[in-house]
This record gives C-alpha cells, sequence and structure tokens, in this order.
C-alpha cells in the first residue's frame, strides 16, 4: 500500500489495516516516497544477529587483545616523551 502523509492523517484505519493484514506501506510526501512502515512481525523476523556481520570478530586472533583490559589500560597511560 502507499500513503501520502495527508492519508495518515485522513484515513488512519485504512493504512492500520494495511499493517495488520501484514502489508508494507509505503508512506509518501509531495509524490516522493520517504519512508517504509513494516509489520512488527516483518521486521522481527528480519533481526540481524551481531555474529553474522562481517566485522564481528575480526580481532579475535590478535596477540594484543588477548587481555581487553590490559590493552585499554595501556591506550590510556599518559604519553611520556
Amino acid at each position: 500500500m502507499e500513503a501520502s502523509v495527508l492519508d495518515l492523517r485522513k484515513r488512519m484505519r485504512e493504512v492500520m489495516s494495511a499493517i495488520d493484514r501484514h502489508e508494507r506501506v509505503t508512506l509518501t510526501h509531495r509524490g516522493r516516497r520517504r519512508a517504509v512502515i513494516v509489520p512488527l512481525t516483518e521486521a522481527k523476523r528480519n533481526k540481524v544477529r551481531v555474529a553474522d556481520l562481517p566485522a564481528f570478530g575480526m580481532w579475535a586472533e590478535r596477540a594484543d587483545m588477548t587481555d581487553p583490559v590490559a590493552y585499554v589500560e595501556e591506550l590510556r597511560k599518559p604519553r611520556r616523551f
């Protein structure tokens, strides 16, 4: 379904009915697409796990990161010239 900002104000019941039918609602403003309203059940289904992201675990094999507390303390030490 496509709805304008005016539709949200004047026909909110129809927009909510479309969401209840598990439809995506594309929100437009002055004829341009601005946002997509996704039913909550669909949003939960498409949830991304952190472990699936490519950057997860990229420092797992670094020797200097075996003790994270010591690593951060080393970073926070003042510089000495």
